[in-house]
């Protein structure tokens, strides 16, 4: 039996969750034998986690009444409504599914994610898009820490520090400004003598104490994340997951201290 060929329509099925789990294997090996559909991936996921995070004031708020019963059919006729209006607040309401996977709760048309998952998508789609750049990963390189971190700092309102992570074997390669929930992250690569990437992902958090890993549905990096206290972090990368969560618990600890916080 000769294995189906895959199409754009299924990366958009595994960024969303809906590939059949029995044909994931055959669809990871044919994004690795096709270099043009897996970049197209990658930019289609960091696609739509910066839409969600551009979005997602908007996506939160709870669709109004008017609209979900107009979906429904049980609003009331008007005289001389266009019959283009119901399709007008359908069309609204698939537009916002469309952002991110996201499905409105409130109304029983399904549920979105929380913002733990928000952030780590965030972070792992700016992981997929810069730290496969073998021309420009990052905007300022990491040659004078203080600088780079001035820099990112000013910009995203965080006390920054660049994690010293050669203890683990990675070396800082610099860093650039990425999109967040609102607002700007500052994203931090690093590089191995084997050429292993991984990158540390900081943005303003929620006030709850949070922590957790995450992966996509569709399987790649993974994201091992912090947030409290109004600081978030990911630290993302394809290391054995025991590797990367200690790398992680290692470059916490030193943004923590350099923000003046104590780790809880």
């Amino acid at each position: 039996m000769n294995a189906r060929s895959f199409t754009d329509r299924d990366i958009h099925l595994a960024l969303d969750g809906e590939l059949p789990e029995d044909e994931r294997a055959a669809y990871q090996a044919w994004l690795e034998a096709n270099p043009d559909m897996k970049a197209r991936s990658l930019r289609f996921a960091a696609d739509n986690a910066a839409l969600r995070g551009l979005f997602t004031g908007v996506l939160d708020e709870p669709v109004p009444a008017r609209l979900t019963a107009v979906v429904k059919g049980d609003a009331p006729k008007r005289k001389g409504t266009p019959p283009w209006w119901r399709m007008a607040a359908a069309a609204a309401l698939l537009v916002a599914g469309g952002l991110g996977g996201y499905l409105v709760g409130a109304s029983g048309f399904g549920f979105g994610p929380d913002s733990d998952d928000r952030m780590a998508e965030l972070a792992i789609a700016a992981h997929q898009t810069f730290a496969a750049d073998k021309n420009r990963p990052v905007e300022v390189d990491g040659s004078d820490p203080a600088y780079l971190t001035g820099w990112l700092s000013k910009r995203t309102g965080l006390k920054l520090v660049a994690p010293d992570l050669s203890v683990n074997g990675f070396q800082l390669l610099g860093g650039r400004l990425v999109p967040a929930e609102g607002s700007t992250a500052a994203l931090m690569l690093y590089a191995d003598a084997q050429g292993n990437r991984i990158s540390v992902y900081v943005t303003t958090g929620g006030s709850e104490l949070s922590k957790g890993t995450y992966t996509l549905a569709g399987g790649g990096p993974e994201a091992v994340y912090w947030q409290e206290k109004g600081y978030g972090c990911a630290v993302v990368g394809t290391l054995p997951p025991a590797e990367l969560r200690l790398v992680a618990k290692d470059a916490y600890k030193q943004l923590l201290a350099g923000a003046g916080l104590s780790q809880s």
